[in-house]
C-alpha cells in the first residue's frame, strides 16, 4: 500500500484492534470526523452563539460536498436524520392518487425502502412486487413490474443482504421512457462506488453517513431533482423552510424554492460537521480510487474463499463493495461467531456471512481474514 493510504489508515484507530469488514453495517469513523465534532462542541461551550454564522457556513460547505459526491447541485440537497427519514419525506410528500402503484422488491429490500411505501395503503396506493429471484433487481424485472398505474420505482443501489449492485443507469432510462419516478436508497453505494444521479436519471436519493461515508449515525442527506421540488410537499415546515427564514419579526410563509424547504428547523450541527469532515476525506482520496481499492480487496477475498471451498456471491459483474459467502461445511452462524471472537467485524445477513471492506483495508487484512477462515475449517 502507498504511504498516503497508510496515513489514512492511521485516521482509524479501530484497525489496530480489529479486522474491520463491516462497512455495510456500521463503519468506524475517523479521528478527523471526531475532531470536527469536538470543534463545534468546544465552540458552543466556550463562545455560545457568537460564531453562529460560521456554523451556517460549515453547513453549506457540507451541503456542497454531499452534492459533489453524487453529481448533484447544492440546491438539490436537504439534510436528513437518516436514510429512512429521507425516503419517508418522498413517500409522504408526493401527490398520490387512489390506484397509483409503487414498484418495489419487498422480498429483498431493507425495511427502510419497504415500509414507507406500504404506509401509503390508506391513501389508496398499492405496492407492486418486483421479482428478484437472484437476490437483486434487474432492468428486465422492473420492466415486467411496470403498469400504466405505476408512478414510482423504489430500489436500493446495492442490496444490503446479497450485495447485488443495481444497474441504475439502465433502470433510470427505463423509468424515463415510461414516465415513472425513480427513488433510490443509496446508503450501500455512496462512499463506496461512484454515484451520478444525473447520468442515472434518479429523481430522489437518500443516504446517511454511518456506513460507507465513514461518518456517524443521525445525519445524512436527501437528493431531490430540481424539477421535482415543486411536486414534493414538505411533510413538516418551520422557520427554516421559508424564504425569509432569519426574519423573526414577521410571518411570511413562502417556501424556499430549493431542497432547504424540507429542513424545518435548527440544524444538528454536530452531525453536519461530522458529515462534512467525512465527505471531505472521501473526496480527498477520490471516489475512483476508493472504488478501485474496494473492488480489488473484494476480488482477493472472493478468490481466497473459493480456494477454501466456500460459496461466494454476488458474481463480479453484479457486485460493488459487498461479498457474501457460505462455508463448505458447518453453519455460517457458527463461523461468524467464531470470527467475531477473534476480533473480526462482519455481519450475518439472511444466512450468509457478509464482508464489506473499505479503501484503507489492506491486502494483509484480507490475508489475515482468509487465514482465520482456514483455521476454522481445519479444526
Amino acid at each position: 500500500m502507498s504511504a498516503s493510504i497508510e496515513t489514512y489508515r492511521a485516521q482509524f484507530p479501530v484497525l489496530a484492534q480489529q479486522l474491520y469488514f463491516n462497512h455495510a453495517g456500521v463503519a468506524p469513523t475517523s479521528l478527523r470526523v471526531a475532531a470536527a465534532v469536538r470543534e463545534w462542541m468546544d465552540d458552543v461551550v466556550q463562545h455560545g452563539v457568537k460564531h453562529e454564522r460560521g456554523w451556517e457556513a460549515r453547513a453549506e460547505q457540507a451541503r456542497g460536498l454531499a452534492a459533489r459526491i453524487i453529481g448533484a447541485a447544492p440546491e438539490e440537497i436537504a439534510f436528513v436524520r437518516n436514510t429512512s427519514h429521507g425516503l419517508g419525506l418522498v413517500a409522504e410528500g408526493l401527490d398520490w392518487r387512489p390506484g397509483d402503484e409503487v414498484a418495489v422488491a419487498t422480498a429483498i429490500e431493507y425495511p427502510s425502502n419497504v415500509y414507507p411505501w406500504l404506509h401509503l395503503k390508506d391513501r389508496g396506493v398499492e405496492v407492486r412486487e418486483i421479482s428478484a429471484p437472484g437476490g437483486g433487481v434487474t432492468p428486465e424485472a422492473v420492466a415486467a413490474a411496470l403498469t400504466p398505474r405505476t408512478r414510482l420505482v423504489a430500489v436500493s443501489s446495492v442490496q444490503f443482504a446479497s450485495g447485488f449492485q443495481t444497474d441504475l443507469e439502465a433502470i433510470g432510462a427505463l423509468c424515463e421512457r415510461a414516465g415513472v419516478l425513480l427513488c433510490v436508497d443509496g446508503i450501500q453505494s455512496v462512499g463506496c462506488t461512484q454515484v451520478d444521479v444525473k447520468r442515472c436519471r434518479i429523481h430522489f436519493l437518500s443516504a446517511d453517513s454511518h456506513k460507507w461515508m465513514l461518518g456517524i449515525s443521525g445525519i445524512g442527506f436527501l437528493y431531490v431533482d430540481q424539477a421535482l421540488l415543486p411536486r414534493l410537499r414538505p411533510v413538516l415546515v418551520g422557520w427554516r423552510s421559508t424564504t425569509d427564514a432569519w426574519n423573526f419579526n414577521r410571518s411570511h410563509f413562502e417556501l424556499r424554492p430549493d431542497a432547504g424547504r424540507l429542513e424545518e428547523g435548527s440544524h444538528a450541527f454536530t452531525g453536519i460537521y461530522a458529515l462534512g469532515a467525512a465527505l471531505e476525506l472521501l473526496l480527498e482520496v477520490g471516489m475512483p480510487t476508493i472504488e478501485a481499492r474496494i473492488r480489488a480487496v473484494v476480488a482477493t477475498l472472493d478468490e481466497g474463499l473459493k480456494e477454501l471451498g466456500c460459496t461466494t456471491g454476488p458474481s463480479p459483474e453484479h457486485r460493488a463493495g459487498i461479498l457474501t459467502f457460505l462455508p463448505p461445511r458447518g453453519e455460517a452462524r457458527t463461523l461468524a461467531a467464531w470470527l467475531g471472537e477473534r476480533d473480526v467485524s462482519l455481519s450475518l445477513r439472511r444466512g450468509r456471512i457478509r464482508l464489506s471492506p473499505h479503501f484503507y483495508t489492506s491486502p494483509e487484512d484480507a490475508g489475515r481474514l482468509l487465514q482465520e477462515v482456514r483455521g476454522f475449517l481445519g479444526r
